[in-house]
């Protein structure tokens, strides 16, 4: 309405000065006409700069010749500097440089801008180009352009609009990499499970035939022995399965902690070959073990490299064929200890020798090397290794040609530390009898380990729930209670408190058994009152220990 009324005021006064003033007045109008021309052009002109400079897309002009006529800020910005004045569209992106979505240059007789200027292309829609910028950055633009015409359809110039997708093409290639990661892990563990099955199923096929021979043999001894041995090993194998999903749980959770201390390398090396002997000897292999003559000192978790060594020699084992030979050197070179792991196996072809360390990299074996493992031992190992602060490399000239891993790890000079003398107990061979209370609901590992300790000279009693195992405590007054945590009517941690309450509740010993390893199961275990916390399955060793140590604490009650 107010802009109404000026106008209406305006032209008033335009023809009063005309009828006032004849001639004159009408020069004096046209004054005023062209002065009100010429300020509604200046504001048009404000108003079509300032919402071309607060447009989020980029644009910029050229006229026929390739000259530069306008941009605004957005375009700037994109570009990373302005152009000077007179700059031509050829000159200007020359300092910038064009690409295409390949990443190949685009000279600039083939940009867009000047494609449509020379009228090669009618227009340009939703074309893709990377830009690089005077810092060396490059960013992804998606153009537009249409060409300006002349009355008579001449090109007179035209204007190009584009915005900057690269985040969006980033996050794209995420999402891509995301999702095939994905699918990547899914396939993956659907081969690590099928993995699983297989190798748990070798070891359970091998026991299952050995108790049927046994059932079979009747009093025929010499078979059931043999077949015995076959039990064991397969057994053990299944522990070591279990052993190594479980480390690998635990170093993903950054739980695994090491027991440092000085050691001696050769110490080291002889418990890892004790520990791969038996599968080394099964597959007939000649072992050429190399030794220095001086001692080399780690500041090491023994038991933990002793794991990866072994872990190196069960792996060159299991790809290397019956009668095939396994090395393994040990030398001092400068401030590190070198072991090399070699073997004549079926080696590693060029596509796998980088992703040996990778976990579950076994997972992709080819169906023929069957009972290779799960692919965990590697992975453990080069996890292990750098902890410790060491390297480790794998090596081979391909397929047939076997491969070779190198640890190295740094070697310590510090004075050794003087060792306790062994107390008198230990040194003890045997036990006396002892009163066991065996409690777990699993009835079959309850009996079990039951006649394991009746055959070694104890009296051992069951009990199958929580409640129990505490009437059983009060009523047989035990030496040892071997207790599951998994329990039902109250768990292994309550009893274990009831038990504790009771009048002989803290002079027994009282040790968890239990399927559940993790440290803060064994936290839980300490604060529950127990004095050790054994895995399932407990080897007959353990359970010698664990009763040495118990005549070593207190004499045998023989009046109990």
């Amino acid at each position: 309405m107010r802009c109404t009324a000026t106008r209406t005021r305006r032209s008033g006064e335009r023809n009063r000065a005309i009828r006032n003033h004849g001639l004159n007045g009408a020069n004096s109008v046209s004054v005023m006409l062209e002065r009100e021309q010429t300020q509604a052009l200046r504001a048009s002109e404000q108003r079509y700069r300032t919402l071309f400079d607060l447009v989020p897309v980029a644009v910029y002009c050229c006229d026929a010749a390739g000259v530069i006529q306008q941009f605004n800020r957005r375009a700037a910005e994109l570009w990373g500097r302005e152009p000077s004045p007179g700059d031509t569209d050829e000159r200007f992106c020359g300092s910038l440089k064009l690409f295409r979505p390949d990443g190949s240059f685009m000279p600039h007789e083939q940009c867009p801008m000047a494609e449509v200027v020379s009228g090669k292309l009618a227009q340009v829609c939703d074309a893709e180009a990377l830009i690089e910028r005077p810092d060396g950055s490059r960013i992804t633009v998606i153009v537009n352009i249409r060409p300006l015409m002349s009355a008579q359809g001449e090109v007179t110039g035209a204007i190009n609009c584009f915005f900057d997708v690269t985040e969006r093409k980033r996050d794209a290639e995420r999402s891509r990499e995301y999702v095939a990661r994905l699918g990547d892990a899914d396939r993956r563990k659907s081969e690590f499970l099928a993995m699983l099955a297989h190798e748990l199923r070798n070891p359970l096929a091998t026991i299952s035939a050995g108790l049927q021979v046994q059932r079979l043999a009747g009093t025929d001894t010499q078979a059931p022995n043999s077949v015995t041995e076959l039990m064991e090993r397969q057994v053990g194998h299944l522990v070591g399965l279990v052993d190594d999903l479980l480390d690998v749980n635990r170093i993903g959770q950054g739980k695994v902690h090491l027991r440092r201390g000085r050691v001696a390398l050769a110490t080291i090396v002889h418990a890892a070959v004790e520990t791969a002997r038996s599968l080394i000897e099964h597959m007939g292999h000649k072992l050429i073990l190399e030794m220095p003559t001086e001692p080399i000192w780690l500041n090491a978790d023994p038991l933990r490299l002793a794991q990866v060594v072994g872990n190196l020699l069960n792996n060159a084992s299991k790809f290397t064929g019956n009668g095939g030979r396994v090395s393994l050197t040990v030398a001092l070179r400068g401030e590190e200890a070198e072991i090399r792991v070699r073997d004549n196996g079926v080696g590693i072809s060029a596509d796998q020798l980088p992703f040996v360390f990778d976990m579950f990299m076994q997972a992709r074996a080819p169906l023929e090397r069957s009972g290779t493992g799960l692919g965990i031992g590697l992975a453990l190992a080069k996890t292990l290794v750098e902890m410790h602060g060491g390297t480790i490399e794998a090596h081979s000239a391909g397929v047939t040609h076997g491969s070779e891993f190198v640890l190295r790890l740094p070697v310590t000079h510090e004075a050794p530390q003087p060792q306790p003398s062994t107390p008198a107990h230990e040194t003890c061979a045997t036990t006396m009898a002892r009163r066991v209370l065996v409690v777990d609901d699993n009835c079959d590992a309850a009996e079990s380990l039951a006649l394991v300790l009746k055959l070694s000279g104890h009296v051992a009693y069951i009990a199958h729930d929580g409640l129990e195992a505490v009437a059983k405590a009060a009523e047989l007054s035990p030496d040892l209670i071997l207790l599951d945590i998994g329990l039902p009517t109250i768990n292994g941690y309550e009893a274990a408190r009831r038990i504790r309450e009771q009048a002989r509740g803290k002079s027994l010993m009282l040790v968890a058994l239990t399927g559940w390893g993790q440290d803060a199961d064994r936290q839980k275990s300490r604060d529950a009152g127990f004095d050790a916390h054994l895995v399932k399955p407990v080897d007959a060793q353990v359970l010698t220990n664990l009763l040495l140590e118990l005549h070593a604490l207190a004499p045998v009650d023989r009046g109990s």
